[in-house]
């Protein structure tokens, strides 16, 4: 086979398909959802109104989001064999391993694959977006050796979410700050997992594969996992003077900088500009974080040394600050992710259904061509095989 084009390694700037849900500008700091900018959302909706939005395309009537709001908390609930197979998962797996697991498990109990069926369609989105939350609480409280906290129908989805963490119900500040965490993470076009769920999804396998693909691609450090990094760099750091030195010292060995630059924006993530905010709100309401300053400096000093290169801070660069301000353990920083982007990842699955074909893109070989095949007791022991070491 001839290939003809240009090779583009991880597929940068090369369109995979055609899509209304959402749309960035990198240069000007833009940001929408089916048209809407995430700033006007993040101001005046809801995570579960976005969410409607997203995977239908529409911003709903009062009486449609009233029904999907009542669908989706009269069906948080998970069945007890997933509870029990979780009871079983080790204490020190990673939650992220622990929901594509549970994720994929759900397809055990609700898949048909009947993908032509409306109902059937919609009855998933509103499974995954109902049971997700439940159990990235419960894996939370079971890896500890406690019973889950069963969800609460009287609260709505956040509140609901932070009260199956703590058994507490929220400040009313806390529930509103995290729906708009939600919000802004639910949807950013064509990312790592939202492909993989798209490749996924274009076999026409069930959707409950299709988020647990995209949760193992979430789950990678240079993906959902930065916003942990993060805080352990903060951490690293300790004071607001060492942030100059750490970062000259993170040049000098040209090492990354966690929750800076993005393969799309050139200028600060909106994102993260919103999350900046909603960390002083919960500083001004529950204390200060002393991390936040460093933060602070941090992006001054990356600003002073790389800005002119379009290195700004990324939507994990503000969110495990306000994580942490809600009382939510580092590992779930993911998994929250997760919990947000099953909007996004749906909404793709959904349109992937309506002009659906596989995916099979194609590669440059770069082998050799021609070799003969050498039988097993004339091939050469390379030096340094492991089966050739003393004690092996």
């Amino acid at each position: 086979m001839t290939f003809v084009g240009e090779y583009k390694p991880g597929l940068e700037g090369v369109p995979a398909t055609l899509s209304s849900i959402s749309y960035v500008d990198g240069q000007k700091g833009i940001l929408e959802y089916r048209g809407i900018r995430v700033e006007e959302l993040a101001q005046k909706s809801s995570f579960l109104e976005v969410a409607y939005l997203l995977i239908w395309g529409k911003l709903p009537t009062q009486e449609e989001i009233d029904s999907f709001e009542h669908d989706i908390r009269y069906h948080r609930r998970i069945k007890y064999r997933i509870r029990d197979m979780m009871k079983c998962f080790p204490e020190t797996g990673h939650p992220m391993d622990a929901l594509q697991t549970s994720a994929a498990a759900l397809g055990l109990f609700y898949s048909r694959r009947a993908l032509d069926n409306p109902q059937y369609i919609g009855e998933a989105v509103v499974r995954l977006l109902a049971k997700i939350p439940t159990m990235v609480a419960a894996f939370k409280l079971m890896r500890k050796g406690n019973d889950a906290v069963q969800p609460r129908d009287d609260l709505d989805y956040s509140a609901n979410f932070l009260y199956m963490l703590n058994e507490r119900e929220p400040h009313p500040l806390a529930a509103k700050v995290f729906d708009v965490c939600l919000m802004l993470h639910a949807e950013h076009t064509i990312n790592a997992s939202t492909f993989s769920a798209m490749v996924t999804a274009s076999t026409l396998t069930d959707p409950y594969a299709v988020v647990a693909s995209a949760v193992g691609t979430l789950a990678g450090p240079l993906h959902g996992g930065a916003n942990e990094e993060v805080l352990f760099m903060l951490e690293d750091i300790g004071s607001v003077e060492n942030v100059r030195p750490y970062l000259d010292g993170l040049l000098e060995r040209k090492a990354k900088i966690m929750g800076f630059g993005h393969r799309v924006y050139k200028v600060k993530d909106p994102r993260a500009t919103i999350l900046q905010k909603l960390a002083e709100e919960l500083f001004e309401q529950f204390g200060h974080d002393k991390y936040y300053e460093i933060a602070v400096e941090l992006e001054a000093a990356v600003q002073d040394k790389l800005g002119h290169k379009g290195i700004y801070p990324n939507v994990d660069f503000y969110s495990g600050l306000v994580y942490r301000k809600l009382g939510i353990p580092t590992d779930l920083f993911t998994p929250i992710f997760a919990i947000a982007r099953v909007a996004g990842w749906l909404a793709h699955w959904k349109e992937q259904l309506g002009k659906n074909r596989i995916y099979r893109p194609t590669q440059i070989y770069t082998g050799s061509h021609g070799e003969p095949y050498i039988p097993i007791d004339e091939r050469a022991v390379p030096l340094g095989d492991p089966l050739e070491q003393e004690g092996n």
